[in-house]
């Protein structure tokens, strides 16, 4: 309803939080246009629209088949490796190449956009993530999509298509460089979290073989029950930044115009009054609420995708390797204020 509003971004730097606000925050300039979710409605909406096509359901669902065939391509060049890194080279290519079709980048580029958006999620605690510094490796990507899809023919790229033929409340357009950054989200988000969720998850089934054996008897019906707890357990996102336009009032504080909120999505992931022993993996715990996509009008573009990646690359995963055990020690989770996940996950397979 608008009292919630990230005009000053979902992931604002450290220098934007360090400074007060004296009253509600507007809305940023149309141009040069920032990413939209730092917008309300109806700016917010109508791009989302405009991305939101792949994403829907049905035509998630037509991607079953090729994330399935790049999962054992995959394991095709990585099973006879011995060891490999479970979230970069197996999770993490299927996912890149997905967001590479997606945005209509060759699928052989895939390995350099993981690379690109692994370096640019890193945030050092108590500098916050400095958006606008990875920026730049980001539109180098899809700047170049955007300009070949206006040189040529429509109707190849959704995506694109649409943001070319969107138009702001003052009948503006969007120019190429503005475009390229409402494709932001897709880019990141599509190809940073399933990744280190596999991994992850794969990871804790692992260290519990009883629960792997349960989930193994029936991969059909049991791998997307484990996938909701590998979410909840294993989602790297920690947080994110909204800042009030009206007065709101929760447990008898009110919070201010101006005033800024940090939504903890892994603290409400490990809530002791919503699930059982949280601090625990159990694979099939019941999950009635999940919070790791978010909520509302922001709630995760990509929820239907990422479901499907995670239960298509753990049960082909469970299917052909019958023995695995990651090398804890040479395991990285490299410190950070956001994106707090396993970036390098070695793995040795038998």
């Amino acid at each position: 309803d608008g009292t919630f509003v990230a005009s000053e971004g979902t992931l604002p730097a450290a220098a934007v939080l360090a400074q007060h606000n004296d009253g509600a925050v507007p809305d940023p300039p149309l141009h040069p246009m920032p990413f939209h979710a730092n917008f309300d409605a109806p700016i917010y909406d109508g791009v989302r629209r405009c991305t939101a096509v792949p994403f829907r359901p049905k035509n998630v669902a037509n991607l079953g088949e090729r994330i399935r065939t790049l999962a054992n391509e995959r394991l095709d060049e990585l099973l006879p490796r011995g060891r490999f890194d479970l979230t970069q080279d197996y999770g993490g290519i299927v996912a890149a190449s997905i967001v590479c079709e997606i945005v209509g980048l060759p699928a052989d580029l895939a390995a350099d956009v993981l690379a690109t958006v692994n370096a640019g999620s890193l945030a050092q605690p108590g500098s916050g993530v400095e958006v606008a510094n990875a920026r730049p490796g980001y539109l180098e990507y899809l700047a170049p999509v955007v300009e070949r899809t206006r040189a040529g023919a429509p109707g190849t790229l959704p995506i694109v298509d649409n943001l070319l033929a969107y138009r702001l409340p003052d009948g503006s357009a969007l120019s190429d460089m503005e475009a390229a950054v409402q494709m932001l989200g897709v880019f990141i988000g599509g190809t940073e979290t399933v990744p280190k969720i596999v991994a992850h998850g794969l990871w804790e089934l692992s260290t519990r073989l009883d629960q792997l054996a349960e989930v193994r008897a029936d991969l059909q019906a049991n791998v997307p029950v484990a996938r909701e707890e590998m979410i909840r357990y294993c989602a790297p996102a920690q947080w994110f930044a909204r800042t009030l336009r009206r007065p709101f009032t929760l447990h008898d504080i009110t919070i201010a115009p101006g005033q800024r909120i940090i939504s903890l999505l892994a603290s409400a992931n490990r809530d002791e009054r919503e699930y059982a022993e949280p601090d625990r993996f159990i694979w099939n715990r019941p999950i009635p609420r999940l919070l790791a996509f978010g909520r509302g009008q922001h709630f995760c573009l990509g929820a239907h995708l990422a479901r499907l990646e995670i239960a298509i690359m753990v049960t082909e995963w469970l299917k052909r390797v019958p023995d695995f055990r990651v090398d804890t020690d040479a395991a990285s989770r490299p410190p950070s204020s956001f994106q707090w996940g396993w970036n390098n996950l070695p793995v040795e397979v038998s």
